[in-house]
C-alpha cells in the first residue's frame, strides 16, 4: 500500500487577502486603452496607475498613505500627446518614473515627497527614437540611469536617461510585434517575447541572439480558457512566480524548484471583480513583520486594491528563512561601465529592521554638446575663441528653456485663475 508524500515547502500555506476597504484606493479613472501592460507601478513610496485623460496621456502618481477616494481635481503628470501605454518606477531612485505612449516618445518624471498643487507637466527629460509607438519599458536592475524601451517598430533602445543618449538600438533582431521584455538579474541578457511565437535570449551589448526556439518546455501548465494577457511576476527571494490574467480574477502563484518536477502549484487567490491591471511591490516595501511575502496592487474600473500575500508565521520575531537579502535601491555599475562589457550582481541590503526609503535623490541629467562631436568644417579658430561660443551657445540654450518653462507656467495660472473665478461665479449664483 503506497502512501503519498507531501512535498516539504514552507510557502505551501501561502494566503492572498484583499486589504479592508479603507486601505484601497478610490474614484481613479483606470485607463481603457487596449494595451497588454499592467497599467500600475508601485515602490514603497508611490503607486502610480495610468488614468484616462482628454487630449493626451496622463498618469496619477499618489504617496502609498494616501488611500480612501482620490480628489477628482488630484493633480496628474501630464505631457505627452496620445495614451500613456507604460510606466516603470527606477529602481535606484524611488521618486523617478518613465511613462512611454503612444506619441512615440517616453519621458521620465522627478515626482516631489510633496503633493503638488497642479499637474506636472514638465519631465526631465523627452527620450525620442521610436517610429511608432511605445509600449513597453525596463529600467536595468543594477546600472544607473540605463532604461530600455520597446515600440511598435519592432526595435528596441536601450538609453543612457543621465545624458540622453542611446546605448544601443536593436533593430533586427525581431521581424513583428515584441510583446514583452524582461532583464535577468545582472542585466547582461534580456528575454524577449515577439507575435512570431518565438522566446528569444538576448545579449544586448553583442546584439545576438544566444538561444531561441526551445525544443521542450521544462513543465507545462495549462491555465483556463481565457483569453486574456497573462501577467508573470516573479520573485526570486522566494523562487515563487505569480500569474496573474488581465481580465480574469485571479491570482495563481507558483514554487520553482531545481529538482523535477520544477514547478510545483501552490494557491489561487480568487476575488469577485476581474482585475485591468495589476502592479507588484518590490521585496523592500513588504511589512516584514506580518510574514508578507508580496503585495499586489488590482486595478478595478474606478479603484486600486492592494492584495497581500502572508506566510502563517506564530511568531513575530524576524524571519531569517523568508527574508534573504534582497536588491537595494544602491547601482552596482555606472552606465558606462556596463556598456564596456562590466556585469555587477545587484546590491543587497538586509530587511531585519525594516526598510525606510532614502530621503529625495534628484536625477541630474547632462545632456552632451553635440558641439563637441562635431568636426570643424571650417578654419582653424584659437582654443579662447571656440571657449567662448560654445559658453555663448549654452547660455542661449538656458534662456530658451527658462523662457519655455516661464511661458508655460503662466499659462498654467491662467487656467487656474479661471478655474476659480468659474468657481466662484457658481458658489455666487448658488446663493442668489
Amino acid at each position: 500500500m503506497s502512501r503519498r508524500v507531501v512535498r516539504q515547502s514552507k510557502f505551501r500555506h501561502v494566503f492572498g487577502q484583499a486589504a479592508k476597504a479603507d486601505q484601497a484606493y478610490e474614484d481613479i479613472r483606470v485607463s481603457k486603452v487596449t494595451w497588454d501592460s499592467s497599467f500600475c507601478a508601485v515602490n514603497p513610496k508611490f503607486l502610480a496607475i495610468i488614468v484616462e485623460a482628454g487630449g493626451g496621456g496622463a498618469f496619477i502618481v499618489l504617496p502609498l498613505a494616501k488611500t480612501g477616494r482620490v480628489d477628482k481635481n488630484y493633480p496628474l503628470v501630464t505631457g505627452h500627446t496620445a495614451p500613456v501605454l507604460d510606466i516603470d518606477w527606477c529602481p535606484h531612485n524611488d521618486n523617478v518614473i518613465a511613462s512611454a505612449s503612444d506619441d512615440t516618445t517616453i519621458m521620465v518624471w522627478q515626482i516631489p515627497d510633496y503633493t503638488p498643487v497642479r499637474n506636472i507637466t514638465e519631465p526631465i527629460i523627452t527620450l525620442e527614437g521610436h517610429s511608432k509607438r511605445v509600449g513597453i519599458l525596463s529600467w536595468h536592475p543594477t546600472a544607473r540611469n540605463v532604461l530600455l524601451s520597446a515600440g511598435g517598430d519592432n526595435v528596441i533602445i536601450i538609453w543612457n536617461v543621465g545624458t540622453g543618449e542611446v546605448l544601443l538600438s536593436l533593430d533586427e533582431v525581431h521581424p513583428d510585434v515584441i510583446h514583452s521584455v524582461c532583464w535577468n538579474s545582472n542585466g547582461s541578457l534580456l528575454a524577449t517575447t515577439c507575435k512570431d511565437k518565438t522566446l528569444r535570449i538576448i545579449d544586448p551589448r553583442k546584439g545576438q541572439v544566444v538561444a531561441n526556439n526551445f525544443e521542450e518546455p521544462v513543465a507545462l501548465q495549462e491555465m483556463d480558457t481565457s483569453n486574456g494577457v497573462l501577467l508573470p511576476f516573479y520573485d526570486p527571494d522566494s523562487s515563487i512566480v505569480y500569474l496573474c490574467g488581465k481580465g480574469d480574477s485571479s491570482i495563481r502563484y507558483f514554487e520553482i524548484t531545481d529538482e523535477p518536477p520544477f514547478v510545483h502549484y501552490l494557491n489561487t487567490f480568487s476575488s469577485k471583480e476581474p482585475q485591468r491591471g495589476m502592479g507588484f511591490m518590490p521585496k523592500r516595501g513588504l511589512d516584514v513583520s506580518k510574514c508578507e511575502i508580496a503585495r499586489f496592487y488590482k486595478l478595478h474600473e474606478r479603484k486600486c486594491e492592494p492584495i497581500i500575500m502572508t506566510v502563517p508565521r506564530k511568531s513575530d520575531l524576524f524571519q531569517d528563512d523568508l527574508y534573504p537579502d534582497t536588491p537595494g535601491p544602491e547601482p552596482a555599475l555606472e552606465a558606462d561601465e556596463w556598456l564596456s562589457g562590466q556585469d555587477a550582481e545587484p546590491v543587497l541590503i538586509s530587511l531585519r529592521d525594516g526598510y525606510v526609503p532614502p530621503k529625495h535623490r534628484e536625477l541630474r541629467v547632462t545632456k552632451r554638446n553635440v558641439l563637441d562631436v562635431r568636426p570643424p568644417t571650417g578654419p582653424r579658430r584659437s582654443q579662447s575663441a571656440s571657449d567662448a561660443s560654445l559658453s555663448q551657445q549654452h547660455t542661449l540654450e538656458t534662456l530658451l528653456e527658462e523662457i519655455k518653462a516661464l511661458r508655460e507656467r503662466v499659462q498654467a495660472q491662467e487656467q487656474r485663475i479661471t478655474a476659480l473665478e468659474n468657481m466662484l461665479c457658481e458658489l455666487v449664483d448658488g446663493t442668489d
